[in-house]
């Protein structure tokens, strides 16, 4: 019997992780980390919750660079992505996971409100993803993290939302194409409801999302960082512009 060890699948690589100190972010960094990357993230506002995910990474060998920026500040989310490649010499995947989410009736919501969301949830991702496309080594990797809200929006007061998640998906298409000349994938994972402190699987609108799901049960930020994981990886190589959507069949 053979003694070799298999080199990790993303060994050697550096990846960055737009929010990545909690929820789907932090499950994504941890699972780049484990299968063999180096890791930054930014994180917006808790110091102590980005120490705890980069000693994580510490201890399963990686490097790992903790970076505060507010991904809907062009100027903070652009300069975390050049430290990030002057810190490790390179840059190989970028995973855009910073999102955030105002729950109101339309007719309630103010300009301030459509600001924030769509500078967080789609221009932060576009400059992101400028500033990293700069800089990604040739078969890179751009990975966003929308919501399968964007394909079906079957609740009220989630327009606004759900807009600036759909508005990703033209993102990813297009970029796919100006950059597949390099080898670089883009794709888009839609993840559904998700067992985060944003939406947890006991809250009060947790039922009511399980009764439209084809397996009732809310996914884990564990299984959208496999599939990022899978994506950033090379067996991923001819996927691109897609738009993948993991949401225990919400939207069949």
């Amino acid at each position: 019997m053979s003694n070799t060890t298999q080199e990790p699948v993303l060994a050697g690589k550096v990846a960055i992780v737009t929010g990545g100190s909690r929820g789907i972010g932090a499950a994504i960094a941890e699972r780049l980390a484990a299968d063999g990357a180096d890791v930054a993230f930014t994180y917006a506002a808790s110091a102590d919750a980005a120490e705890k995910i980069a000693a994580k990474i510490r201890k399963l060998g990686r490097k790992a660079l903790a970076l505060k920026a507010d991904s809907g500040d062009a100027a903070e989310i652009a300069d975390a992505v050049g430290k990030v490649h002057k810190e490790f010499g390179r840059l190989d995947i970028l995973v855009n996971s910073a999102g955030m989410v105002i729950h109101k009736p339309f007719a309630e919501l103010e300009v301030a409100d459509y600001d924030r969301v769509m500078d967080v949830n789609v221009r932060g991702v576009f400059l992101a993803s400028q500033a990293a496309s700069k800089l990604l080594s040739e078969h890179g990797r751009i990975i966003s993290i929308g919501s399968n809200l964007a394909e079906r929006s079957a609740f009220p007061g989630l327009t606004l939302y759900t807009m600036s998640k759909t508005a990703l998906t033209g993102l990813t298409k297009g970029l796919a194409r100006d950059l597949g000349s390099r080898g670089i994938t883009v794709n888009l994972v839609q993840p559904g409801s998700t067992n985060t402190d944003m939406n947890p699987e006991d809250g009060a609108m947790a039922d009511g999302q399980r009764n439209l799901m084809a397996i009732p049960r809310f996914g884990t930020p564990q299984d959208v960082a496999g599939l990022v994981s899978y994506l950033a990886g090379p067996e991923a190589r001819s996927i691109t512009g897609a738009s993948l959507t993991m949401d225990g069949g919400f939207n069949a």
